[in-house]
């Protein structure tokens, strides 16, 4: 690998059809939902072969092709190294943002209206993830910030593969009632989310916009202690989806 791979891997972070993985657990998690690699890269491969050895052996193969690099270029391919030296591209999932509205069975989608920190739309993603196909049917989400790009992935650590994450250029609900969550709901208990609800959540400072608001069928609020002003975003995407 040479210096031509600086210019693949900054091709690929702003390629809508590629995904750029970083560190041991994006790269874990993505090959078990099935990411297609198209480079692979690590200044210890024997490093990161103990790793899967110890964490994920059925993932051996799929390091076969794993090429050592100079630390140097590493991080030139990584600006941001993770703890663990690999780094690949690899494309994106298919998924369309009809793969999570039109799922069958009763799990909610989570909307996100216009989050502003990438990581967080990233631990978002990882949360829905471990809920399960039948606590979260997707995760889609509005706003500048993309849900596949490096920070995101970082922070659902890959786990973009496992449910359809897509990026929609407006509120789409389909068939699905839209639930706002919001302070001033009726409070959060079992029961009270419809089934195949789309429940949507604003940033952590602005909370949900006007626009998304008007259109709820419901507002629910999750009880918290008063003088207590928030929660993080992914937590309160827990809270709902375990609800």
């Amino acid at each position: 690998m040479d210096t031509a791979a600086v210019e693949r891997f900054r091709a690929a972070r702003r390629d809508p059809g590629l995904a750029v993985l970083e560190g041991f657990h994006a790269l874990k998690h993505a090959l078990r939902f099935g990411a297609e690699l198209l480079e692979l890269a690590s200044t210890d491969p024997a490093r990161i072969r103990a790793l899967a050895t110890m964490l994920a052996p059925d993932l051996l193969p799929r390091l076969a092709e794993l090429e050592a690099v100079a630390p140097t270029l590493f991080e030139r391919l990584s600006p941001t190294p993770p703890r663990e030296p690999v780094i690949a591209i690899a494309r994106r999932a298919p998924w369309r943002a009809a793969n999570a509205l039109e799922a069958a069975g009763p799990a909610p989608v989570v909307f996100l209206d216009q989050p502003r920190n990438p990581g967080n739309m990233g631990a978002v993603v990882r949360v829905a993830a471990a809920a399960g196909p039948g606590r979260a049917a997707g995760v889609l989400t509005t706003g500048e910030h993309d849900p596949w790009g490096p920070a995101a992935l970082r922070g659902g650590a890959g786990l973009q593969y496992a449910l359809p994450v897509v990026r929609v250029a407006e509120l789409l609900t389909g068939d699905r009632p839209l639930v706002a969550l919001h302070p001033e709901g009726e409070p959060l208990r079992a029961g009270v989310l419809p089934a195949r609800a789309l429940l949507a959540f604003g940033s952590e400072r602005r909370g949900l916009s006007a626009a998304v608001l008007d259109r709820a069928e419901r507002r629910v609020a999750i009880p918290m202690r008063p003088g207590v002003s928030s929660l993080s975003l992914a937590t309160a995407v827990a809270i709902a989806l375990y609800a």
